[in-house]
């Protein structure tokens, strides 16, 4: 069940091309703001938000994305998506849409491949574990949409634009609503203020807003990239009985009528506006669709049986390791030579005042396990505890 843009939607859109409308809600290109200004100008060749794109794809961590869990992260399949394809499909989506609503789709761009940069190995199983322990030493949360910001403005110093920021800090895809009206513009001190605010309170990413359209279409979209396409990866990963689970709905059930029907429904909805919105229809069966993509997929039993049981221990056994090695400061650790002496390094070229290795302990763990891709979390733990009882057996190309 494919839909189509309504005639009037169409005759609309096809009016104000031929007129050369422009968004008056869009962001344009001489608001950027930056914590310092008198860099990273705009040319020609490369305009104010396309600098944002070619900072996040060209940093180094940028390239672990390509082996990070999505959902599924014990099945040897190059079908099964990782976080990698999830960020493009997020931008692409978010893009589609941001084009024909006359938005900014270079900011958009920025914001869809930065959302997710921080990050940690085993998807949101990773997220919880790695607060847990945060929290039971210093009584902070870590939450992956902050650690994103902080890889980006803190640890790599890319003097990203606050609308980039403000986006990937408020792009959290787990929280829908019907409609997403931005907040007024802010500064970079009430900026870092709503970050630092994500630390010691649980439910303050529940109430973040961003502060462009933009943003908006990349939130919603985060959502729209990965209702269908984890379905998509279930059928793939062949261990998860869903077939026949999932009802009829207005939006569809599979990737392409979910992507394609949800689309339609917040153009319909929000062209010309100074927000986004979705229909009650669609909203009620995106909600339906994704309580059932909890309930079937993300708290399987054969899922979380494998994260609480085998990846949440060994989560511990690695943080405790590495705290250990920082607060005693064992310079031959594993931490110190693939981690504290990289972001040192930045820090050397950008002439910071106080080096990376004296940030509080905990953190320094944090940034370093959010960093990892799977296979390096797995590595590491197997040659820092050879003998332990915790081992993650893959399904491999050839299994059933």
């Amino acid at each position: 069940m494919f839909k189509s843009p309504s005639d009037i939607l169409e005759r609309q859109i096809c009016l104000d091309k031929k007129n050369n409308w422009k968004n008056p809600y869009a962001m344009t290109d001489n608001l950027i703001l930056r914590r310092n200004p008198d860099k990273d100008k705009a040319t020609f060749v490369r305009p104010a938000f396309v600098r944002d794109v070619e900072k996040i794809l060209h940093l180094p961590v940028y390239n672990r994305y390509g082996d990070k869990t999505q959902v599924f992260s014990f099945y040897k399949n190059d079908d099964i998506t990782r976080r990698g394809l999830h960020v493009q499909i997020v931008s692409r989506i978010a893009r589609d849409l941001g084009a024909v609503l006359g938005l900014n789709v270079d900011l958009i761009e920025a914001i869809a491949l930065g959302h997710d940069i921080g990050h940690t190995p085993f998807g949101h199983a990773g997220e919880r574990f790695l607060s847990e322990l945060l929290y039971n030493n210093t009584g902070r949360y870590f939450n992956h949409n902050v650690q994103s910001v902080r890889v980006l403005d803190t640890l790599y110093l890319r003097n990203l634009s606050l609308q980039t920021l403000d986006g990937i800090l408020c792009h959290n895809g787990e929280f829908e609503l019907k409609e997403y009206r931005p907040a007024p513009p802010i500064t970079f001190e009430e900026f870092d203020k709503k970050v630092e605010n994500c630390y010691v309170d649980k439910k303050a990413i529940e109430k973040l807003v961003p502060v462009t359209l933009e943003a908006c279409v990349v939130r919603i979209s985060d959502i729209i990239a990965y209702l269908g396409k984890d379905r998509q990866d279930a059928r793939k990963a062949q261990k998860l009985d869903i077939d026949g689970k999932f009802s009829i709905s207005e939006i569809g059930t599979n990737n392409s009528e979910i992507i394609n029907n949800l689309t339609i429904d917040i153009l319909e909805h929000s062209y010309r506006k100074d927000y986004l919105m979705l229909s009650e229809t669609a909203f009620t069966a995106l909600k339906a669709a994704k309580k059932e993509n909890y309930e079937y997929i993300y708290k399987s039993e054969d899922l979380e049986n494998k994260y609480n049981g085998i990846i949440k221990p060994m989560f511990k056994d690695i943080y405790d390791k590495m705290l250990s090695d920082v607060v005693s400061k064992n310079t031959k650790s594993v931490i110190y030579r693939h981690h504290i002496e990289n972001i040192d390094t930045y820090y050397k070229y950008y002439k910071k005042s106080v080096p990376y290795s004296e940030t509080e302990p905990n953190q320094i763990v944090c940034d370093f396990i959010a960093s990892m891709t799977d296979d390096y979390f797995i590595d590491l733990h197997d040659r820092l505890f050879p003998n332990s009882e915790y081992k993650i057996v893959y399904t491999s190309y050839f299994d059933n």
